[in-house]
């Protein structure tokens, strides 16, 4: 399992087990690594940011829990995200003005005015009051 490393605890009432909180495309997911396995593995567990995990998952309900057996880092594999080998053209809505320009809708409904535009007469920033907080 390929995962982001979400938030990491060790409590101290937990007798040396780590916790991290994993995410991948399909959930959010508890990983336990056991203090055996941190002990080999303590670069790799805090400070990869991608971690590729093997173990065995338990359910409780809609929560998984997966217990580590082995942990690999995949960094790399994060950083490498975004470089391509070529262009990656993005398709252009129907609201795209940017792209298309301030022109009128071509259903006939007008573009509504932008919000530099509006102006209304009766509210000032002297009108807003903010409660100031007062925390001594």
């Amino acid at each position: 399992m390929l995962s982001l490393v979400l938030v990491r605890q060790k409590p101290g009432s937990a007798k040396g087990v780590m916790f991290i909180t994993i995410e991948d495309e399909t959930r959010v997911a508890n990983l336990v690594i056991w203090p055996s396995l941190y002990e080999q593995h303590r670069r790799v567990v805090l400070s990869a940011s991608l971690l590729v995990v093997d173990g065995k998952v338990q359910r409780e309900g809609d929560i998984a829990h997966i217990v580590a057996t082995k942990l690999h880092d995949g960094s790399d594999l994060l950083a490498s995200v975004g470089h391509s080998c070529g262009t990656f053209p993005l398709p252009h809505g129907r609201g795209d003005e940017v792209h298309h320009g301030n022109l009128p809708d071509p259903w006939g409904a007008p573009f509504p005015h932008k919000a530099r535009d509006i102006y209304t007469p009766d509210l000032s920033l002297d009108a807003i009051k903010v409660k100031a907080r007062d925390f001594r």
